[in-house]
């Protein structure tokens, strides 16, 4: 018998949806009210996963599904982001005429798909939750209809994406065939003495999967679409999408085949070093923001892949506090961007910040900040998300990988530091007219505060986090 408690925080964001998609549809001029039902949905679901949290870990549908201390805190953040997203775009997807039911019903659908992906113990349960989400991505990267680029970033993400998706099933048919099972507890136990044809399934579900997180080189898609796409969807795509195919990639390659760690681990770590690498490098000549921010996250994931490559159960739990502070980082970088409007235009070129310290200093302070806690300056937030993870890979003696990380890190504050050079020595422009919408400011100051403050209470993250053990 199913304890429905277990499974609460999926029924209600699949019934929500129902509801709200119904209400959008046969009530006119309904966009507000299904944006304020929405907020009000994702509210009441993180009160539900966090009453979770008092369960003991529970699976479900022949173990395919499983709700423990790592799924939990994964829905969670995930669910967090959610509410940042829509708290700090509902002024930008008005003013560019995206104010529309459909917006939110696809961030919800989206949501549930991720929700999905992370509580699955199975490849046909994780493949269901990667297309529910990507279907809707497809529709949000190309939402703004009126823009051609939007339009393109959606085509170039719905074709190579489906390419990806293709490999991935197809390492996950090679994984079926070698083991007899899509479960991961069963493959696990089937493939102690096995043949190394399992190999080939690994490496075809990783590619799909560094290709969620715009891995290198599997990165291809991520700065066209972060450009086209408008800044609400590249937000989105920035931090949730990321959480989902992460939370995926620990629970894939830490249940079925932490036995046969040698086959896979270097495959992590040359992901990890190549995205470290590529993704300091490459934004060093980028003078759109969007498009910097998604050679950035290309770097970032680098470094939670190097948390993951390291077999060990400190290493998981370093890359989860990496992206826990990576969301927060990137909220308060897109509420800055969010402010940058004028005559009810949106600017999103590196050369719009030029003096804007002297117009805006507040505005220009909490951007300095995140751009500080970005590049890894201490005693910020953004320091101590690497310093978990280089203190996780130096623990299992991987120290060429940590030297790669230190040297990418470097190489990464350039760009960060030529962006605030342009805001506080370059020569002033025309003052912006700064959003004063009520939930763009509490998203900005609430990120702000956090990264700022966070040294003074680092261990109330750990702490959390400690309690996922996966090995």
């Amino acid at each position: 018998m199913i304890d429905i408690n277990y499974i609460l925080p999926e029924l209600f964001i699949s019934i929500s949806l129902m509801f709200i998609l119904l209400i959008g549809v046969f009530k006119k001029n309904s966009s507000l009210l299904v944006y304020n039902l929405t907020m009000i949905s994702l509210f009441i679901l993180i009160i539900l996963l966090i009453n979770l949290r008092s369960l003991p870990s529970n699976s479900f549908f022949g173990s395919s599904y499983l709700i423990d201390e790592l799924s939990n805190y994964m829905k969670t953040i995930t669910v967090a982001s959610g509410i940042f997203v829509l708290l700090t775009s509902s002024k930008y997807i008005k003013s560019i005429n995206i104010f529309k039911i459909e917006y939110p019903v696809l961030i919800l659908s989206s949501m549930l798909g991720m929700m999905v992906m992370i509580s699955s113990n199975d490849l046909i349960v994780f493949y269901m939750g990667l297309e529910l989400q990507s279907l809707a991505l497809y529709v949000l990267a190309s939402f703004n209809r009126e823009n051609l680029l939007s339009s393109e970033s959606g085509l170039k993400y719905f074709v190579l994406s489906a390419l990806s998706s293709g490999i991935l099933l197809y390492g996950c048919s090679l994984v079926y065939g070698f083991s007899g099972s899509t479960n991961f507890n069963l493959i696990a136990d089937n493939i102690i003495n096995t043949e190394n044809g399992l190999t080939f399934g690994i490496v075809f579900i990783l590619v799909g999967l560094a290709f969620k997180i715009s891995a290198v080189p599997f990165h291809m898609w991520a700065p066209d679409v972060y450009e086209g796409s408008p800044t609400s969807v590249t937000i989105f795509f920035a931090i949730l999408p990321k959480i989902a195919a992460l939370t995926v990639i620990i629970r894939f390659l830490y249940v079925p085949f932490l036995n046969v760690i040698e086959q896979w681990q270097m495959i992590i770590i040359f992901l990890s070093i190549a995205s470290m690498i590529f993704g300091a490098v490459a934004a060093i000549g980028q003078n759109n923001l969007k498009r910097l921010v998604a050679y950035s996250s290309i770097g970032h994931m680098g470094y939670a892949l190097a948390g993951i490559s390291t077999g060990s159960n400190q290493g998981i739990q370093s890359s989860i506090i990496y992206i826990s502070i990576y969301l927060i980082m990137n909220v308060a970088f897109f509420s800055c961007l969010f402010m940058l409007r004028r005559n009810d235009k949106y600017f999103e070129k590196i050369e719009d910040l030029s003096g804007i310290s002297k117009n805006h200093p507040i505005l220009s302070l909490c951007f300095l900040i995140t751009l500080f806690s970005l590049a890894g300056i201490p005693p910020l937030a953004g320091f101590f998300a690497k310093f978990y993870i280089f203190l996780a890979v130096i623990e299992k003696q991987m120290y060429f990988l940590a030297i790669i990380g230190l040297l990418s890190t470097v190489i990464a504050a350039f760009y960060y530091l030529r962006i605030i050079k342009i805001m506080y020595f370059d020569d002033a422009k025309q003052k912006y007219d700064v959003d004063h919408h009520l939930g763009l400011k509490l998203s900005l100051i609430i990120s702000t505060i956090i990264i700022l403050l966070y040294f003074m209470y680092p261990g109330s993250l750990v702490e959390i986090i400690n309690k996922i053990n996966l090995i």
